[in-house]
């Protein structure tokens, strides 16, 4: 019996910086030619561009959540798939050392998904990326790698969604606690699409872009979104807002979340799942402790604390692991003692 198990993607990653990667801030021009916000990170066409020392990596949302679980003491067991190459090797034997029970499908006829990341000096990053087996998971592998868990954590890139409604009419029937992070393919279905899954759903977890496309609700309209949500979903609503912080539900309250101050904003990527994986991991570790799942305003409060503190130090590190906390340093840290957390009764 697991603590949880997580499904998902998983790839491996490397990060290219460089100071001749170059942010365009062109609203003018470069929305003609699809470049919706105006940005863009350019470089010299025909060049050779020098890089930094290229820095290797593996992620993908299923090894990524896996290894916050693992570091904060949980039992956890991973499924994905990968391809029989270098990149899935990588990916198993960081399994093994993060304690991981890997049940990743090897397939032969598919390559390992993988990512090249740019990362200029300043703004945003840019991913490149090559799915390959990454999203290639059915029904049937699921019902083959499934086990007995206490929780699961579903992160499904582009799986497509029967296979993720399986997986979680699956982990339902069994008695399993399921948190969702829902990809844009899946959000993008809607609330009436999505009535089923979320029925089944004890934590949803999305950004902010996510749950307005899921709700068909304006971006700046958080109280209806979160409204929306909440008549949904049965379970804890948490939208994650980047650098402003984070809203979350319970059925009774909601709380307004500011964020931890980051040293240094070095990488984005995994932010999300370090959010989510570290306000998990702080609700299993309360269930263990007292047996139930009705938790009160002082354990949601603490699964934001530990939930920020994880995600802070994603960022200043490059790669979605390499900052993933342990629980000792997230419990016992001077650094991630307060967080302003407001909160109130939802009507």
């Amino acid at each position: 019996m697991y603590d949880i198990i997580t499904i998902g993607t998983a790839t491996r990653d490397v990060f290219i910086k460089s100071p001749l990667f170059t942010n365009v801030h062109d609203p003018k021009h470069l929305k003609k030619l699809g470049f919706l916000d105006g940005d863009a990170t350019c470089f010299m066409p025909g060049a050779k561009v020098e890089i930094d020392k290229p820095i290797f990596a593996t992620g993908g949302g299923a090894t990524n959540t896996a290894a916050t679980f693992a570091r904060m003491g949980l039992k956890v067991c991973t499924i994905g798939k990968i391809g029989a190459d270098d990149g899935g090797a990588r990916i198993l034997a960081e399994c093994k050392t993060e304690h991981i029970t890997s049940r990743i499908i090897t397939d032969k006829a598919l390559a390992t998904a993988y990512s090249v990341i740019l990362v200029p000096i300043a703004g945003e990053r840019t991913i490149l990326t090559h799915r390959g087996a990454s999203d290639k998971l059915k029904p049937a592998d699921i019902d083959g790698a499934l086990t007995q868990s206490h929780w699961a954590y579903i992160v499904p890139g582009n799986i497509p969604y029967p296979t993720i409604l399986h997986a979680a009419n699956r982990l339902s029937k069994q008695g399993t606690l399921i948190a969702l992070n829902p990809s844009k393919h899946v959000v993008e279905k809607g609330l009436k699409g999505l009535k089923q899954l979320l029925s089944k759903i004890d934590v949803l977890i999305v950004n902010r872009e996510e749950a307005s496309v899921m709700t068909r609700l304006p971006y700046d309209h958080i109280d209806g979104i979160l409204s929306a949500l909440h008549s949904a979903c049965p379970g804890i609503i948490v939208i994650t807002d980047g650098a402003s912080g984070a809203f979350v539900l319970d059925r009774e309250r909601r709380y307004d979340c500011a964020v931890f101050p980051k040293k240094l904003v070095t990488d984005a990527t995994g932010a999300g799942d370090a959010y989510g994986s570290g306000f998990v991991s702080s609700l299993i570790h309360t269930q263990k402790s007292r047996r139930f799942t009705n938790f009160t305003e002082a354990d949601i409060r603490e699964a934001i604390r530990i939930a920020a503190a994880n995600s802070a130090s994603v960022v200043e590190h490059v790669g979605a692991k390499r900052g993933i906390l342990t629980r000792e340093a997230a419990l016992r840290s001077p650094r991630w003692k307060k967080l302003s957390i407001k909160v109130s009764l939802f009507k």
